[in-house]
Parts: structure tokens; sequence; C-alpha cells
């Protein structure tokens, strides 16, 4: 049984319905789609407040009044398309307020049918979005702005890589009764280290590594620096002395080299770097090493019979200390021995049970490979790291230059 209500229970039941929709923060407009143009013939306060357009004003008007020159033409075809299919459609559509000033409107339309299936009316639910969109659109610009400029950071990131790979050794010294061969494997794209190698007399070659304090672009900054000081090539770098003529004469001890570059390199402490060199003249003639070690890792030495065998690696590294003093070291060689200079990257490298590689692990390899050339034996240790590390990445640069005393 359908129960109805009195003409006063009615009434009352309007009016409570009239004071809701009034009360409430959305817009809400009505219109009648049997007259022309589809005029607004009900709209509330929230709609006032959100437009500034009083009742008075859109009553018998369409609602079209609230677009402007920035409205978007496609969202007011999906409009025109929803009203045309008597469909639910819901828009986010820039409006503009009675005073001119735009605002972004959320507007959902329903129809309203009769008994018998006939849309008779629209209801348009109005909501003022226009701080979400100006929050979004300065979070998209944000990302647009960071993404400009992590383009722009990996762009100069290569270049840096560019510049740092042409600073390395492109060829051997080609300084007869010794070959050189070189690998730096850097943990990320910049490296730390750095090494090189190149002819500084017709039986005379200068070879160095060096390892930087930290990663990234700032020790890469310092090692790129370090290396230009140490130019095989420029008269005005440390490996030489600039007030003696007579060629043979200029190219100053390793211990010197070691001063010079302290003297320039002091310690900062708003950077906190430093750096540790192995820097060596190797003598083909004469088939002697001399060599300086500024905190770095010793030369491991592999005689072409014998086992391999650590030289002596004393010194504090560049920079720590104004006063640091250094001693040069020299070794006599042999036809067929090999001398290898390293970086901690390679025997600090850690297994997944977090064992590190070690100087006497390298040393054994380094022995195992030694019927293989000189090249492809740095390829084996590289491959012998990786493997040892397994799916973890290197932590830590790996750098390793070698040379071999010849006939």
């Amino acid at each position: 049984m359908v129960q109805t209500l009195d003409p006063e229970a009615a009434q009352r039941l309007l009016e409570l319905k009239d004071r809701a929709l009034s009360s409430t923060a959305e817009g809400v407009t009505i219109s009648d789609c049997s007259l022309p143009n589809n005029p607004i013939i009900y709209a509330n306060e929230g709609f006032e407040r959100i437009t500034g357009y009083s009742i008075s004003d859109v009553v018998g008007r369409n609602c079209r009044f609230l677009q402007g020159a920035e409205t978007d033409p496609e969202t007011i075809e999906e409009i025109r398309r929803g009203i045309r299919e008597n469909r639910e459609t819901t828009v986010e559509i820039l409006n503009y307020r009675k005073d001119g000033t735009p605002f972004w409107n959320r507007l959902s339309i329903d129809p309203v049918r009769d008994s018998k299936g006939r849309v008779t009316n629209f209801i348009g639910i109005q909501v003022d979005i226009t701080q979400r969109r100006l929050a979004e659109e300065a979070l998209q610009r944000t990302k647009d702005d960071l993404e400009s400029a992590n383009e722009r950071m990996q762009r100069n990131l290569q270049a840096a890589v560019r510049v740092q790979q042409a600073l390395l050794p492109r060829s051997d010294p080609n300084v007869p009764g010794v070959e050189f061969a070189w690998r730096l494997d850097p943990c990320t794209e910049l490296a730390g280290d750095f090494l090189n190698c190149y002819r500084l007399g017709e039986n005379l070659a200068g070879a160095y590594v060096l390892d930087v304090s930290g990663h990234g672009v700032a020790a890469s900054l310092l090692s790129v620096t370090v290396s230009r000081m140490l130019s095989g090539t420029s008269r005005q770098s440390v490996l030489f002395d600039a007030a003696v003529t007579h060629d043979e004469n200029m190219i100053v001890s390793p211990r010197r080299v070691a001063e010079k570059l302290n003297e320039l390199f002091p310690f900062d402490p708003r950077t906190a770097q430093f750096f540790t060199l192995l820097y060596s003249l190797v003598d083909a003639k004469n088939r002697t090493l001399r060599y300086v070690s500024a905190g770095h890792l010793p030369p491991i030495r592999v005689p072409k019979r014998g086992e391999p065998a650590t030289l002596a690696s004393e010194g504090l590294p560049i920079g720590l200390f104004p006063d640091s003093a250094w001693e040069d070291r020299m070794v006599q060689l042999e036809v067929g021995d090999r001398v290898y200079l390293y970086t901690d990257g390679l025997v600090e490298a850690e297994n997944l049970q977090g064992v590190e590689f070690g100087i006497d692990r390298l040393s054994e390899l380094l022995a195992s490979f030694r019927a293989l050339p000189l090249d492809a034996g740095l390829d084996r240790v590289l491959q012998d790291v990786d493997a040892w590390t397994g799916p973890q990445p290197l932590e830590d640069d790996a750098s390793i230059l070698a040379f071999e005393m010849a006939d």
C-alpha cells in the first residue's frame, strides 16, 4: 500500500529540500529542456557563491554564459554531446565568474526523466576545484622543471665522462723494452680514480694511478685536475723542473712529484678531499722501477718465473699534512717481469658474504694469468672480480695499470 503525504507535510518536505539545496556548498542548477535554449529555471546559493552571479542574473539563461576565451572547445562539445544524447556527463571546465576571474569547475550534468522516461530537465552540479587544479599545475611545472634539469645534468654528465675518458691513455707509450696495458672501471659514470702512462724519454716511461677520496662528480673533478698536473707533455706539470733546460734533467724524482702535489692540493676541511698516488718511472734500458707511494696500495711484481710479491709501499696520502715527506723506492727488474699498479676498488670488492677480494687473491690471480698476454690478463682480472661480487655492483672505482719488461 502506497502512503501519500497530506498537503501540509508535502509542503514541509519541499521546503526542506529547498533549504538543503540552498545550503549546500556546491552550485546546483536545474534547466528546462522543454523550453527553447534549455534555460536555467533554478539556481541555489552555492551557485551564487561560486560564480558571483545572482539567481536573478541566471534564471532564463543557458549556462554557457560561464564560458570564456580560454574555455576548451573540446570540453564544450563534450557537454553538448551529453545533452543531445540525454546521458550523464562530468567534465572539468574553465569557467569565468561575473567579475571575469577564471575558475576551474567540476561540472556534472544529469538528465531528469518523467514517468514515461522522457527527459524533462537537466540538473547541473558545480564544484570549484580551482585550488586543486592550481596545485596540480604547479606540481606538473615542478616535475617538468626537474625533468629538464635532469636532462641538462645528464647531458653535462655525459660531456664530463667524454672529457675524462679523453684524458686516459690512448695507446702504449711506445718506449722500446716495456709494454703497457690498463683498465679503469668506474662505479658511477664519473670516476675518482685515474691512471696514465707516457713516454718521458728515449728509454724512460712514466706511469701512475691515483685514487681520490669519495665518489661522483666532486671526486672526478679533483682526479681530472690532478691528472693535468701529472701531464707527460706539458712542461708546466709537476713532472718537470722548469728551471732546468736540459731535457734529461728536467724530469724530477717521484718523491719530488709527491711533494709538489702536496703543496698544490692542501687539505680543505670544506671538501675533506685527499688522494692516494703511486707514481713511477720505468727505465727500459736499465730495467729499473723508481717509484713513490703516497698512501697507495703496494705494487705487485709478477716475475716471469717464481712467486708474485708486493713491493714496499709507505707514505701518507697527498693533501693531508703540509709537512709530509716521501721516499723514492728503486727496484731492479728482469726481462719478463710484470708490475701491476691498482686501486682499492679491486681488492676491497666484497662478495655476498662480505669477504673482500684482497691483495693475496689478486696476486695469485695475476700469477695464474702469467701465460696470457698482458692486455688479456687485465680483462680476466676484471671478470674475476665481477664474478666475485656477484649481482651487487662495485662500490668503488676499480683501476689497474700494468707493464712488462720486454727483450
